[in-house]
């Protein structure tokens, strides 16, 4: 297991003002920026991961270093797939520590935008640290719970924590009895060396979701429901 715990990141205060439309020159804009301010001050973005290694796949089942996933979308994606990493990513713990704003849900939605682009950050560098460290040309991932609900279960989260280690005394983050994790801007899966993309998206019903990244693939989709 290794952990990423001194990961750089910026946030643009500009750029996050106009994509959630607050205007720099109101008492709203001068209370956002302080929020930036203190995000950049405190937060500290972490990520752990785990090279681990396919051992074998029959029908929608994959094992992993003797764990072992039900997904046929995954069992597609890793056929041809020696080593994947497997991973968390977080904007860290110390975001929720430094500022609660249960009482301001203007305050709340701003906050949780900024720890979104503070855990966008995170996952940016633990890629580019893969792929230097590793030598990785193209790579894809996936997520439980990312896609249709039937794609890769977000129950999947506890084999995956398994098999990544102690991910909460590593970099703080835990999953509750429903297989979410806190910290909420948090993102897991599997990383691997691939020669098409992939991404969730394309095998995800919700046509209107705001995070859509690609198109829904039918063919794709039936791929995978009749393998």
């Amino acid at each position: 297991m290794t952990v990423l715990d001194r990961i750089p990141f910026s946030l643009d205060s500009d750029a996050l003002a106009e994509r959630l439309h607050v205007h720099p020159s109101t008492d709203d804009g001068a209370q956002f920026a302080r929020l930036v301010e203190l995000a950049t001050d405190r937060g500290r973005p972490k990520a752990v991961y785990r090279a681990a290694y396919v051992e074998s796949i029959e029908g929608a089942a994959v094992t992993i270093d003797g764990i072992t996933f039900t997904s046929r979308m995954l069992a597609k994606n890793l056929a041809s797939v020696g080593r994947v990493f497997a991973f968390v990513s977080t904007c860290g713990t110390e975001m929720d520590e430094v500022f609660d704003a249960r009482d301001d849900i203007l305050q709340e939605f701003w906050w949780d935008n900024i720890k979104q682009e503070v855990l966008r950050n995170a996952t940016r560098h633990l890629n580019a640290h893969l792929e230097s460290r590793f030598r990785l040309s193209k790579t894809a991932g996936m997520s439980p719970g990312s896609g249709d609900a039937t794609v890769w279960p977000i129950e999947q989260q506890e084999p995956l924590f398994a098999l990544i280690g102690d991910v909460e005394g590593a970099v703080g983050v835990r999953l509750t009895d429903s297989c979410l994790m806190i910290p909420n801007k948090t993102v897991s899966g599997v990383r691997f060396q691939a020669e098409k993309d992939f991404r969730a998206c394309q095998v995800c019903h919700r046509q209107d979701c705001p995070g859509r990244g690609a198109l829904f693939d039918k063919e794709l989709w039936e791929s995978i429901q009749h393998e």
